[in-house]
């Protein structure tokens, strides 16, 4: 290696040229009574020449191996080697090694800190709510977080470069971030995936600049439930509004019908009278459940849950409703009363009770039945079951009876005074308390609603 470099080369040819010199002399002066002196001069340059050589090669050998080392330093700077630069000699390279030596700490550290960014930067990426999609010009995906994979239905892990039509089939995203890529605009739109069963997100998507080109970035928030409550709020704006609507109707009306001259008409103003309370009592209902069901909805408890004996409670709802049930010629019957203890609220629970009996009266057909049993069905469970033999509700409408201002029967619903809210009230009360609730029907048989909650223990 040395004797092949080309410095080595050099310093050989260099030496060479007195050598030659002196033989092309002592060639031309061999027979001249000089030719002894000629070779002397020769014998004394090749023993110079020799020399040379000797200390060229060590020389050659140290600036060669030297030279090497600051290459090895130098290319270990581009492929993130620790290679260390030759040790400092006071010649000519130690400033190039002092050079190499400050660029490969200070690169080490930059690296060393870009690692430590990059890694910061892909766990807060991956543990993101949102999922966050990066794609190359050619809409293939170079980034995605588990929220994503999640959102989109995909398998994970995505397949680097893999396609986003063979990720996400929808081609609305396919088209918002095409549209990113040759705008070069952030663009917002909220769209709803059917590869992640349906659920609605805002995206937005902004370009992304990248060495290998150009590319897009798009975060996916999931505003389903936001959707849902929003939906949820619209309808209940309008129910409410449609509820109050009817009553104060007819009190407007009654008022005014009295004060254009009813009042002197002893035949009609009483009814009258009596029609304006009944709504006014229909109003007072409506407002009262609906501040129930605000309190039992916002997660505020009145006051620390107790034990609660559950045949007490059923025995106090069945006493409450027994005047309605004579006046409607409804019978009540307790099947089993069984004593168990649950843990929440008395108050609430008798409520709740009573929501249920009341509908199971008013909803009951003449000389109907209603029946109501309580006790443990298995260790741990308590249950109440109330049954009635009333007009029943259709399968269809199962799902959304514990909807608020949903009615089954909407006229004879209002007939009867009820405001709507009572089932939904019923089903907050039996959540609140770890408990479940379970409705059978059949259409012009009857209903049976069961609650189940988680029962104490006999010495606590």
């Amino acid at each position: 290696m040395i004797l092949a470099s080309p410095m080595f080369r050099k310093l050989l040819l260099i030496s060479l040229l007195p050598i030659a010199l002196a033989l092309v002399i002592v060639t031309f002066q061999i027979r001249s009574p000089a030719a002894r002196i000629g070779w002397a001069i020769f014998d004394g340059a090749a023993a110079a020449l020799l020399l040379t050589l000797i200390l060229a090669y060590f020389v050659s050998r140290s600036f060669t191996r030297r030279v090497a080392q600051l290459r090895a330093a130098a290319e270990g700077l581009v492929d993130a080697r620790t290679v260390a630069p030759p040790p400092a000699e006071g010649d000519e390279l130690e400033a190039l090694a002092v050079a190499v030596r400050h660029t490969s700490g200070q690169l080490q550290r930059l690296m060393a800190n870009l690692k430590v960014e990059s890694e910061r930067r892909e766990a807060i990426l991956a543990g993101m709510m949102e999922g966050v999609l990066a794609v190359d010009g050619n809409l293939r995906v170079t980034f995605s977080n588990r929220a994503f994979v999640e959102a989109a239905g995909a398998l994970a892990p995505i397949g680097e470069h893999a396609r986003l039509v063979e990720v996400v089939r929808d081609p609305a995203l396919s088209e918002l971030l095409h549209q990113v890529l040759s705008s070069g605009r952030m663009l917002r739109q909220r769209l709803q995936l059917t590869s992640a069963e349906g659920r609605v997100f805002e995206i937005q998507a902004a370009p992304l600049a990248a060495p290998s080109g150009s590319g897009a970035i798009a975060i996916l928030h999931d505003i389903t439930d936001l959707e849902r409550l929003e939906r949820v709020r619209k309808d209940f704006v309008a129910n409410v509004s449609h509820e109050l609507r009817t009553p104060l109707t007819a009190i407007r009306g009654y008022a005014e019908t009295l004060l254009d001259g009813a009042l002197d008409d002893q035949e009609h103003n009483r009814r009258f009278v009596e029609i304006i309370k009944a709504h006014s009592i229909r109003l007072n209902n409506i407002a009262s459940d609906l501040l129930v069901l605000s309190e039992l909805e916002s997660g505020k408890r009145a006051a620390e849950p107790v034990p609660v004996s559950i045949r007490e409670a059923l025995e106090s709802a069945l006493r409450t409703v027994e005047s309605e049930a004579r006046m409607r010629n409804v019978t009540l019957r307790t099947v089993r009363l069984d004593d168990a203890q649950v843990l929440g609220d008395k108050m609430r629970l008798e409520q709740a009770l009573v929501n249920l009996l009341d509908n199971a009266v008013k909803f009951n057909r003449a000389r109907g039945e209603v029946r109501a049993a309580c006790g443990s069905r298995s260790p741990g469970e308590a249950f109440i079951a109330i049954a009635d033999t009333g007009i029943g509700i259709p399968s269809e409408d199962l799902s959304r009876i514990f909807e608020r201002f949903y009615r089954v029967d909407k006229a004879r619903s209002r007939d009867v005074g009820g405001t709507g809210l009572g089932l939904s009230i019923v089903k907050h009360v039996v959540e609140r308390m770890n408990g479940t609730l379970l409705v059978e029907s059949q259409l012009g048989k009857g209903s049976t609603f069961t609650l189940r909650f988680p029962a104490l223990d006999e010495g606590k």
